[in-house]
């Protein structure tokens, strides 16, 4: 039953994430924007989780099937890589710490909330 939670999860988090690269005009601008929302929910799935408000059906459907197919590190690398080849090398810098440090601040937030609150 697991497994499934989890492919049902991957596969509407797939299906959003597709969504998300329709509705932006830039390739760039889609991933980041799925990694940071990604990133967001899982913080918020997973103090759901650990306080109990949610059950393990519901951390396996959403926190690991949706965010883990809907979050796009793959893709965030590779484009990381092709800004580097293009030599825009200040954008990837931007965008590369602009993902990492919007993600881990929202995390870290949502984290120490979680942490008051045990």
């Amino acid at each position: 039953m697991n497994f499934l939670l989890v492919a049902l999860g991957g596969f509407i988090g797939s299906i959003a994430r597709y969504q998300i690269s329709l509705f932006t005009t830039r390739r760039l601008i889609g991933t980041w924007i799925a990694n940071i929302t990604g990133s967001m929910l899982l913080a918020v799935l997973w103090h759901f989780y650990i306080t109990q408000f949610i059950s393990e059906f519901w951390w396996l459907l959403f926190g690991v099937g949706f965010c883990g197919a809907y979050t796009t590190f793959s893709t965030f690398g590779n484009e990381t890589m092709k800004l580097l080849q293009n030599k825009e090398y200040k954008l990837a810098i931007c965008y590369v710490f602009a993902s990492l440090l919007i993600s881990f601040i929202t995390v870290a937030s949502i984290f120490l909330y979680s942490i008051r609150l045990c």
